[in-house]
This record gives structure tokens, C-alpha cells and sequence, in this order.
């Protein structure tokens, strides 16, 4: 199991807000949605990727170890008349050795190769904390299931220490993939951002019908879930997608612990810049005020709560877990 490995971008440690207690949360590489709001763009490709931050770099003059490590020489690499990096990803290996060579950060590797071994030193470092707290690990991306084998070994790994498994997922994926996690995760935190097959395709890149055939799967399996709505202003937040998100929440029973609604937020801007994308939402888009947004969720999950649906703003409400 521990020669198993794959492509993580992210470990943050004493995390708070994906799942219960304090977590220990891995970012895996690779995302079949490109959700315009998405704030960590840098996990989309499955590969590792450079990321360039022509502000720190002390000019090819004045260092250059990045051209050295090259294999081929910098040829991915380009820089303006003033020495600055300005980076280019079409002719990388993705071998990260100009990454590993600059001691200025200024260039930076997104996602490395780690085993499960690798990742469950990260993991165990924590330990302490979880028992007191009811947290664990959190596996997050990305999307999970497009390293379907590498996170259920680390699931694996996590159970036989005893540690608390979450699992964030879009749940686009097939059924059997996402069966294979049933015995393994303890919690699926999962993203219901429209109810809308062709709205769902337009902001997010794909529809959403597996999405839902899934997550009605994992309800009917009687695996705990918290579902999610990133509500973006002018978006999704109209009455006709939140009614509809509601009666879905309602068919599915017990099984979703929890709703949350998270505010959007325009984060993630200099990764998009570091590895040569705009950000994807509209230009001039303007969320509005973001006391009116925070009001106008807590009127929102008052009304959600008022039938019955366990509607919550944020993502670091108490979690309770019930059932299993």
C-alpha cells in the first residue's frame, strides 16, 4: 500500500472547516470541472505545473539557477529585458527542477509526487489533535476520484490508524468509482451548485446529472454527507435554484447532516495569474456588498431551516455525526 503514490499540490495542517475537529487536509491533483469561481485553479491539471511569480525573481543575471537545473537548457523558461521571469508551460518536462533550484520562490511547483507513506507522515504529525477534537484526515483536490487508487489507499491507510475520514467531491465521476469509497470515508462533503443541467454546464463546464444520480446513491447507502452550495450573487442564488436545491436536500433523508451555504468569495487570483490563465469569471462581475451577501445567507438558511432542512452559513458550523 505504501508504494502507492500520486500527485498532491497542497497539505494544510490544523485545518478547521472541511469536516469535523481539526483535520489534516490533502489536496490531490486533477479536476474534470472548471467551475469560474473555482479559487484553486493550480489542482485542475492532473500533472504538476509551474507556477511564476515574476516579482520575486533577482533577474537571470543576477542568479540563473533555474536555467541550470533545466533539463532542456530554461528553454520553458523566458524572461523581459529587466531579467524577469515570465514563464511559459509549453515546452516544460514538469520536472520541477527549476522550481526546486530557486531559493526566491519565484518560481513555484504546483503539486509534487508523494506516496501513501509520504502523506501519512503528514497525517500522523497531527495525531494528537484529532481525538480530542473528533477531526482527521480530509481528502480534497482537485477532484478526488480522477486519483481514485491513491486516495482510497490513503483512506485505507488512515482506518487501519483509527483516524476520521472526509472526502470532498464533486461526485462527477461513475457510480462504481464512488461506491469504492463507501467503506472507506466516514463523511462526503459535496457541492450542489445547480439544479439545472445547462446552467450547471455553462458556469461549471459540465452538467450535472451524474452528479446528482450519485449523490442520491450515496444518500440511499445511508453514508453521511454535508452538502454544499457556493452561493455566488447573480449566479445561482435566484429563488427558482434554491427552491429546487431545497426539495432535492429533502428527498434524500437523513443522510445530509448538514447544508451549508458558503459565501463567495474572489480568491485564488494570483495562482491564476502564476500559471498564465484569467480569472474565469465575467469581468466587471460585482458580488455586491459582503455584509448585504453575509445577511442575506443568514435570511436564507433561517427559511431552510424553518422546513426542516439542516441549512447553515459557512463552513466551520458544529458537525454532528449521528449515524454510520
Amino acid at each position: 500500500m505504501g508504494k502507492q503514490s500520486g500527485f498532491v499540490f497542497n497539505i494544510q495542517h490544523l485545518t478547521v472547516h472541511d469536516g469535523p475537529g481539526i483535520r489534516t487536509e490533502v489536496f490531490l491533483k486533477g479536476c474534470p470541472l472548471h467551475c469560474r469561481w473555482c479559487s484553486n485553479p493550480e489542482g485542475i491539471d492532473p500533472r504538476p505545473q509551474l507556477g511564476i511569480y515574476p516579482d520575486k525573481c533577482l533577474s537571470k543575471d543576477k542568479c540563473g539557477f533555474c536555467l541550470t537545473a533545466c533539463p532542456k537548457q530554461g528553454a520553458p523558461l523566458e524572461f523581459t529585458e529587466d531579467g524577469i521571469i515570465i514563464g511559459s508551460n509549453d515546452q516544460c518536462l514538469r520536472c520541477m527542477s527549476c522550481a526546486k533550484a530557486c531559493f526566491v520562490h519565484a518560481i513555484k511547483a504546483w503539486g509534487e509526487v508523494m506516496s501513501v507513506d509520504d502523506v501519512m507522515r503528514e497525517v500522523l504529525a497531527d495525531e494528537a489533535y484529532y481525538g480530542r477534537s473528533g477531526g482527521g484526515i480530509t481528502l480534497n483536490g482537485g477532484e478526488v476520484t480522477v486519483q481514485a487508487d491513491f486516495a482510497l489507499s490513503i483512506l485505507e491507510a488512515c482506518r487501519d490508524q483509527g483516524i476520521h475520514t472526509c472526502v470532498e467531491t464533486t461526485m462527477f465521476c461513475s457510480p462504481e468509482v464512488i461506491e469504492r469509497f463507501y467503506p472507506l470515508t466516514d463523511l462526503f462533503l459535496v457541492d450542489v451548485k445547480f439544479m439545472d443541467p445547462e446552467r450547471h454546464k455553462r458556469w461549471t463546464g459540465v452538467t450535472n446529472e451524474q452528479i446528482l444520480s450519485n449523490i442520491r446513491k450515496t444518500a440511499a447507502a445511508g453514508v453521511p454527507m454535508i452538502l454544499r452550495t457556493p452561493v455566488v450573487p447573480g449566479i445561482n442564488d435566484d429563488d427558482e435554484n434554491m427552491r429546487a436545491t431545497a426539495a432535492f436536500i429533502k428527498e434524500l433523508g437523513p443522510s445530509v447532516i448538514q447544508y451549508q451555504l458558503l459565501q463567495y468569495r474572489k480568491l485564488g487570483t494570483e495562482k491564476y495569474a502564476s500559471i498564465g490563465q484569467p480569472y474565469p469569471m465575467p469581468e466587471g462581475f460585482d458580488p455586491g456588498e459582503r455584509k448585504d451577501r453575509e445577511q442575506a445567507l443568514h435570511e436564507l438558511a433561517a427559511r431552510l431551516s424553518a422546513t426542516g432542512i439542516p441549512a447553515v452559513v459557512g463552513a466551520n458550523a458544529r458537525i454532528e455525526l449521528s449515524f454510520k
